[in-house]
């Protein structure tokens, strides 16, 4: 009797170590235990449900690590195993245990509608992962999630919010990620061949559970009303990713704005990858463009480090506008991100070959950092507050960029078209300052052209949804121009391209304004061919800069 009684009493403590945190789990995942050996199956509607030996529990929990050949993955690089390595990552969040790559596999993943998701340390060592994405079942679904086991809520009574805000009127259980919007103001209302209506005026920023704003990344717009808010809890601890040698063959769809995400996607706060390399293999003359194989999103404190990564191919397609347009295509996509940095990362293909779109894209960020990276380009789309570039090498696309606050770039090496583009579909504008100091500008990769440090374009005459300026103080120091490829007329490298060619005289009126800079700041700017730094092409534009040459 007594024996029964331990026996039932074991049975129900196994039970609940495995059902006891089921809150954590994903609808479509289903853990049971039972004393059959360890299963992994698909039920109804793509459901996966993962029986777990009781002897399985006691194994795993004592080893204390948990590796995808204990759900039954065999990487062999035949056979499908993203059901078993999702199960893997389901029992270790539930159990709180570390995730470990057998040694030597390689994981093929094939295109079926599965994400495996990580809220545990993961080590993928020296593991390859094959992703094959010829045949998708959802192009959306991402292969790896990394997400916080805490739950988002909305917090009550903010109503508005005004710029620079310091204390917002709210109480929260601890530092959270806040997210505002209001549908009724667009802005970021695209120029050109991808033209659009706008984006519904958001906002993202740090809160402390008294109220208190984090101005290292400030509140950037007046929300006079707020139809949308979101608080995510910031996780206190760092998840850490390691290792893994991923590679894609490239999806063969039609080349149309048709995204695919079939990477890792991060969005939980403080996370760490370290060491983790991907490929792309199997691009033809046509395909559909990617969202970035590292996507981060809706998070902070995000660190990607000792990290090589892979440029994808340029197709194009028929722009909203009715015109061709080369559609970008991305390794790292960042959104609605705070604080995150690359540091010592790379990629494989050369990051001067224009075949291939540049590695990176962004949009509604603040504070990111690129520190010792070689990439072909870096880029904010709508918006980034505060930015910094150094000790890095980029490409033929260079540094795109719209945004506020300020701008640092420092013992680089820039190969792009200008130094900095303000990207002309969204306006051209930066409001605050750029600071360039120990650079290296080699314009257009060394190609023959007349060298301009700042490139952009605004004719006045498009609503962007906000006002337009250029950075009201440009500091540039110990910078050294290799202009010595130039046209036979060249007359030397100016500060500023000719932003409006049309404004000409006191005759041009802008509809909208585009507030110009008001002071550059020239400390030791030297170029190979001996030729003097100019303002503009466009003295009339830019006849009210002051230069400071020191």
């Amino acid at each position: 009797m007594k024996k029964n009684l331990l026996l039932l009493t074991l049975f129900f403590v196994v039970s609940t170590l495995v059902k006891a945190q089921n809150t954590n789990l994903p609808e479509n995942v289903v853990i049971t235990s039972g004393k059959n050996k360890t299963q992994v199956t698909s039920g109804e509607k793509g459901s996966l449900v993962i029986n777990v030996s009781q002897k399985d529990v006691r194994k795993l929990k004592k080893n204390g690590v948990v590796r995808y050949s204990d759900f039954g993955a065999k990487g062999d690089g035949k056979t499908d195993d993203i059901d078993a390595i999702a199960a893997a990552h389901a029992f270790a969040n539930q159990q709180g245990l570390p995730v470990k790559a057998d040694d030597g596999a390689t994981y093929y993943i094939s295109g079926k509608d599965r994400t495996a998701i990580i809220q545990t340390d993961t080590d993928f060592g020296n593991a390859a992962f094959i992703i094959d994405d010829t045949d998708v079942e959802n192009r959306n679904a991402h292969v790896f999630m990394v997400s916080s086991v805490l739950q988002s809520f909305k917090p009550e009574g903010l109503t508005s919010l005004k710029r620079n805000q310091k204390i917002v009127d709210v109480t929260l259980p601890g530092t959270c990620l806040v997210t505002v919007t209001d549908s009724n103001v667009k802005r970021y209302i695209r120029f050109g061949p991808n033209q659009n209506n706008g984006s519904s005026q958001t906002d993202i920023f740090i809160v402390d559970k008294d109220g208190h704003v984090d101005m290292d990344a400030p509140i950037i717009w007046d929300f006079d009303r707020i139809t949308e808010i979101t608080a995510l809890p910031i996780d206190e601890t760092t998840l850490t990713i390691t290792g893994g040698r991923f590679t894609t063959i490239a999806n063969k769809a039609e080349s149309r704005y048709t995204y695919y995400s079939r990477g890792i996607a991060i969005r939980r706060s403080n996370v760490l990858v370290d060491g983790l390399e991907h490929r792309v293999t199997g691009e033809g003359d046509h395909g559909a463009p990617y969202g970035g194989f590292i996507n981060v999103s809706n998070c902070a404190y995000v660190t990607v480090q000792n990290t090589v990564l892979t440029g994808h191919k340029t197709y194009r397609t028929i722009g909203s506008a009715g015109v061709p347009v080369s559609m970008g295509t991305y390794d790292i996509s960042l959104n609605r991100a705070l604080n995150v940095s690359f540091v010592n990362c790379s990629q494989t293909n050369d990051i001067n070959d224009g075949t291939y779109w540049g590695i990176m894209g962004s949009n509604f960020c603040k504070n990111l950092v690129l520190d010792n990276c070689t990439f072909s380009r870096f880029d904010a789309h709508m918006g980034v507050a505060n930015a910094t570039i150094r000790n890095s090498t980029l490409g033929h696309m260079g540094i795109n960029a719209i945004g506020s606050g300020t701008f640092t770039v420092e013992n680089s090496t820039i190969r792009g078209r200008t130094l900095i583009n303000l990207r002309s579909d969204y306006g051209s504008t930066w409001q605050g300052e750029f600071i360039i100091r120990n650079c290296i500008f080699v314009p257009a990769g060394g190609r023959s052209v007349s060298a301009s440090l700042i490139g952009g374009s605004n004719s006045g005459q498009h609503d962007f949804g906000y006002t337009c300026y250029m950075p009201e103080q440009i500091t540039i120091e110990n910078l050294h121009i290799d202009d010595s490829s130039h046209p036979e007329n060249y007359q030397g490298p100016a500060i500023f391209t000719n932003f409006n060619p049309k404004m000409t005289d006191e005759s041009y009126v802008e509809k909208f304004s585009y507030v110009t800079t008001k002071e550059v700041i020239l400390k030791n700017v030297t170029t190979a061919s001996g030729k003097e730094l100019r303002v503009s092409d466009n003295l009339f534009m830019f006849r009210d800069v002051k230069v400071i040459d020191e």
